[in-house]
């Protein structure tokens, strides 16, 4: 693997320090419904995404033509799990399979559209490499660059935010985002339930009651319409408020969550330390630099 992988310089946006980029295994988790215009674009632009990915994808009953298709791509080596539900049972069993799935370090869901950019996972995985957070929420709302649509449902995304908050306690700007960027060992510890879109309520409930160290970060939305294909609508939104109820008020609620020991990537090592590693006399060469 390419030595540049261990520096942030490579990713525009973040600090030039030295992270443990090429020791992690990022999980990608993609649930697909009737997506057949988007997933083929949206997989080969996620293998291009300079980190160690492991992409799963959960075909949620589509009927488009969208499981031949991925079939396809998964025998040209664009996902490396893919799973078929017989039936569609809604976004949140989709990504409940592709969580049980998942064997990176790190686990991140992306949608099968074009609405958000997976360029910009090493943005999200920055906290959690730099030990600062368990958790990173991607907002559409915090001034990043973004599609001028759908008064409304930002209407109905700041309130089910902010009704969230209430029960949270935390200050989120956008619960309902599909960038959640979780370490793998807390998110496969948390009890999650929710079949369709109320698993973000869900989601963000659980991390909460964890006690997760949770980041929020500015990131760029590409909208689509529902001329577009966009799915969620008014009855997802009042779903939601249910769960948001639910999850907070009902059990079974996540336990507190506490590290077993170190990350999975190794403590993380000061500019200085890697110098050194790397460049001191009769340092022990990286077997997975170039060359080996």
């Amino acid at each position: 693997m390419p030595d540049t992988l261990r520096h942030s310089v490579i990713f525009p946006g973040l600090k030039d320090e030295a992270l443990p980029w090429d020791r992690v295994t990022v999980s990608v988790v993609i649930p697909a419904y009737n997506e057949i215009n988007t997933v083929e674009a949206l997989l080969r632009r996620v293998r291009e995404v300079p980190l160690k990915l492991e992409i799963i994808v959960v075909d949620d009953g589509s009927t488009d033509g969208t499981r031949d298709l991925l079939t396809r791509l998964e025998a040209e080596g664009l996902i490396d799990t893919l799973v078929f539900h017989p039936a569609n049972k809604g976004k949140g069993a989709a990504l409940q399979t592709g969580f049980l799935r998942a064997t990176g370090d790190v686990t991140v869901v992306q949608d099968a559209d074009l609405e958000y950019d997976p360029f910009e996972f090493p943005l999200l995985l920055h906290p959690i490499l730099s030990g600062k957070a368990d958790a990173v929420y991607g907002s559409r709302f915090l001034g990043g660059p973004h599609r001028v649509l759908l008064f409304w449902h930002s209407v109905g995304n700041s309130f089910l935010t902010l009704l969230s908050n209430m029960f949270t306690d935390l200050n989120l700007t956008d619960m309902e985002t599909c960038y959640k960027m979780v370490r793998t060992d807390l998110l496969q510890s948390l009890p999650l339930s929710a079949d369709r879109f109320g698993i973000e309520p869900e989601l963000t409930a659980r991390l909460a009651q964890a006690h997760a160290r949770i980041y929020e970060l500015p990131i760029s939305y590409h909208g689509r319409s529902y001329s577009e294909g966009k799915k969620i609508n008014w009855k997802d939104g009042v779903a939601a408020l249910w769960y948001i109820l639910r999850s907070n008020l009902a059990g079974p609620k996540a336990k507190p969550w506490v590290s077993s020991g170190p990350p999975p990537w190794g403590e993380l090592m000061t500019g200085k330390e890697e110098e050194e590693r790397v460049g001191a006399p009769g340092a022990p060469e990286d077997p997975e630099s170039p060359g080996h």
